[in-house]
C-alpha cells in the first residue's frame, strides 16, 4: 500500500484549517496530514493540533519556503499539496492521486479553469488575468496546452518531489513546479476540479499590484532561464534595430560626403550594435550551459532511481 502525505502550507487559516483537515482525513483515512505553519498569528496551529495533524514550522516567510521544507522533510510514495483555505475539494483527491498510483504521471494538477468555476467564484479578477498571461507564455515557450498553471492543488510522486530544486520563496512556487516538470520532461496530467472562493472572513494573502509585477517578472525570467537563446536573440534584434535608427543617417552621410558630422549619433549607434553583439553571444553561451545542465540532471535522475529501487 502506498504511503500518502497530505501537505498543507498555512498562514493565518484559523477559519478554514479544521474543515480542510477533516475533509482530507475522511477521504484518505490512512494518510499522514501535515500542517506546515508559516508564522501564523492566529489560532491555526492550535486548531490543527486539536485535529491531530502533524505540525511542522517554517520560519522563513513565504509559500515557496514552506514547500521547500515540506519536500525535504516528508518521506512518502505519493504527495498531495493543498492550500489551507478550503478552496479545493478534498473529494477530488482520489482523481488526483490515481495517475500517480498507476505511474501514468509524475505531477497531477487540479485544473480550476476548464469547467469555469474559478472564473465564477474568484472575486479577484486581475489574478485571472495574471494566470492567463503566465499560462499563455509557458504554453508558447514549451509548445504545450496546459490549462491551469497557478493552482495550489497538486499530487506528485516521490521522484519528482525529491529531485526538484525549489528556488522560489513565495507564491511563484506553483509556476516553478510546472516549469521544472516541462523542462525536465516529467509527465504532467490535469484533472478538472471544482473551485470555490474563500469563505467569508478568510482573506487572501495575494496582492493584485505586487503579484501583477511578479507575473511580468516571472514571464521574463522564464525566457531568460529556460530558453536563453530565444531571449537573448530577441534582445539582440531589438538592440540592432535601435542601433539602426541613429546609424542609418550616419551611414548615408558618410556614403555621400566621406565625412561624419553626426558624431553623437555614430557613438550611440555603435553602442547599440556592440550591445546587440554581446547579447547574441550571451544567447549562444547560455544555451550551451542550459543543455549541459539538462544532461547533468538526467544523469543524476538515473542515479537516484537506481539507488532507490
Amino acid at each position: 500500500m502506498s504511503k500518502i502525505a497530505v501537505m498543507i502550507p498555512c498562514y493565518n487559516e484559523e477559519i478554514t484549517i479544521e474543515k480542510v483537515i477533516k475533509d482530507f482525513r475522511k477521504e484518505l483515512p490512512d494518510a499522514d496530514i501535515y500542517v506546515y505553519d508559516n508564522n501564523s498569528t492566529d489560532k491555526t496551529v492550535e486548531i490543527a493540533t486539536k485535529n491531530n495533524a502533524i505540525i511542522r514550522k517554517e520560519y522563513n516567510q513565504g509559500k515557496g519556503n514552506v514547500i521547500r521544507r515540506m519536500f525535504r522533510e516528508i518521506d512518502a510514495d505519493i504527495y498531495v499539496m493543498v492550500d489551507g483555505d478550503d478552496t479545493y475539494p478534498a473529494e477530488m483527491v482520489h482523481e488526483l492521486i490515481k495517475p500517480i498510483e498507476e505511474q501514468k504521471a509524475d505531477m497531477v494538477i487540479g485544473d480550476r479553469l476548464s469547467n469555469g468555476t474559478y472564473k465564477k467564484e474568484n472575486k479577484r479578477k486581475f489574478h485571472s488575468l495574471g494566470n492567463s498571461m503566465v499560462r499563455g507564455s509557458i504554453n508558447k515557450l514549451f509548445g504545450t496546452n496546459l490549462r491551469d498553471i497557478m493552482t495550489g492543488y497538486r499530487a506528485f510522486n516521490k521522484i519528482f518531489v525529491k529531485n526538484i530544486p525549489v528556488l522560489s520563496s513565495k507564491f511563484e512556487i506553483e509556476t516553478e513546479m510546472t516549469l521544472h516538470a516541462l523542462d525536465k520532461k516529467f509527465i504532467i496530467k490535469e484533472i478538472p476540479i471544482v473551485y470555490r472562493d474563500r469563505p467569508e472572513g478568510s482573506t487572501s494573502k495575494l496582492n493584485t499590484v505586487k503579484d501583477g509585477m511578479k507575473v511580468l517578472k516571472t514571464i521574463l525570467s522564464m525566457y531568460k532561464d529556460y530558453k536563453p537563446r530565444k531571449f537573448f536573440f530577441a534582445l539582440a534584434i531589438l538592440l540592432f534595430i535601435l542601433g539602426l535608427i541613429p546609424g542609418i543617417p550616419v551611414i548615408v552621410e558618410f556614403a555621400k560626403t566621406h565625412f561624419i558630422t553626426k558624431v553623437p549619433s555614430a557613438i550611440l549607434a555603435t553602442g547599440f550594435m556592440l550591445m546587440a553583439t554581446v547579447a547574441f553571444q550571451c544567447g549562444i553561451i547560455l544555451d550551451t550551459i542550459v543543455k549541459a545542465n539538462k544532461q547533468k540532471y538526467e544523469l543524476n535522475l538515473i542515479r537516484y532511481e537506481e539507488t532507490n529501487k
